[in-house]
């Protein structure tokens, strides 16, 4: 048995800034694509972690289940919901990946739904700049179980010793009564370099263990700058023609990055020649997650 990705959902910020408005948007896409109710959804995990105004309770992925109409419903008969946050930075998705094959495996649960997105807490602005680096985003991957040999392979995960190489926080001595509306983010100038290396090592690894050729398989990474993703596929002997990403028109989508870029690339089709992508994560931590998805044969492919 495996776990496979059923469909996916975004919420791109045109009309809209609030992070639980966004990924309820995307929650609902993908369940729409699936074809499935609300009440199919056993679980839903939020990876975002720049919420509205700074919300620190009740649990944003409350608030985005509600939004997304699951688990509403409160007759003793009706199927139960329940949702939480995973925050771990850019690496969040692939650790919610990680929880969602255990949930589906104990088969407590026939789908779980991964929701991610970040915006800037003052609800005002969606593009990135030097101050706040992160594009306001939601995107939703909806798993389920699967008997075909396809699916997400092991997650493995990295971290590497020192400083964390980006910190965000509320600067208490400067905010004043404008807490709710402002984030301090903090670079250090070597982190990029940092991240990339423990990505690639963390990459080779997953592909090491699958036992899969780097230069017939796609990478989908994370996009802490334009370069990241190409350079990451340099180290790992992965051709550039093979690299996805998502729309950065607005900047680095942080910890949507993965979701939207699977999304464009499926519903381009752009896929098509693949068997294998490899996921890569990163962020503050430095902290790394790789994993190997087998994709679903193409309709009307020899068996």
């Amino acid at each position: 048995m495996g776990v496979r990705i059923k469909s996916t959902g975004v919420g791109r910020a045109t009309d809209e800034y609030s992070i639980v408005e966004l990924s309820a948007r995307a929650a609902r896409q993908a369940m729409e694509r699936a074809e499935i109710r609300p009440d199919q959804v056993g679980v839903l995990i939020n990876a975002g972690i720049f919420r509205d105004s700074n919300t620190v309770e009740p649990a944003v992925s409350a608030l985005i289940q509600k939004a997304a109409g699951i688990g509403l419903d409160y007759e003793k008969s009706d199927p139960r919901s329940f949702s939480f946050d995973l925050m771990n930075a850019g690496v969040g998705v692939l650790n919610a990946v990680q929880v969602a094959q255990s949930v589906l495996e104990t088969g407590s649960a026939s789908h779980v739904l991964i929701v991610s997105g970040d915006t800037h807490p003052s609800l005002q602005r969606a593009a990135a700049d030097d101050e706040f680096p992160y594009a306001t985003a939601g995107a939703a991957l909806l798993l389920e179980r699967t008997d075909e040999p396809e699916g997400f392979g092991r997650v493995h995960t990295l971290t590497a010793p020192g400083t964390p190489g980006v910190q965000s926080y509320v600067d208490v001595n400067t905010m004043g009564n404008r807490g709710r509306e402002l984030m301090t983010v903090e670079r250090e100038p070597d982190f990029e370099a940092r991240l990339l290396e423990l990505a690639a090592e963390v990459g080779r690894t997953a592909l090491a263990e699958a036992g899969i050729d780097p230069g017939t398989t796609a990478l989908i990474a994370s996009t802490p700058s334009d370069s990241f993703p190409a350079e990451l596929a340099d180290s790992l002997g992965i051709r550039s023609e093979a690299v996805f990403r998502p729309d950065l028109s607005q900047g680095d989508p942080h910890t949507a990055a993965l979701p939207l870029a699977y999304d464009l690339a499926a519903e381009a089709d752009e896929l098509r020649e693949y068997e294998h992508v490899l996921f890569v994560a990163a962020g503050a931590g430095p902290s790394a997650a790789a994993v190997v998805y087998r994709l679903p044969a193409p309709v009307g492919a020899a068996a």
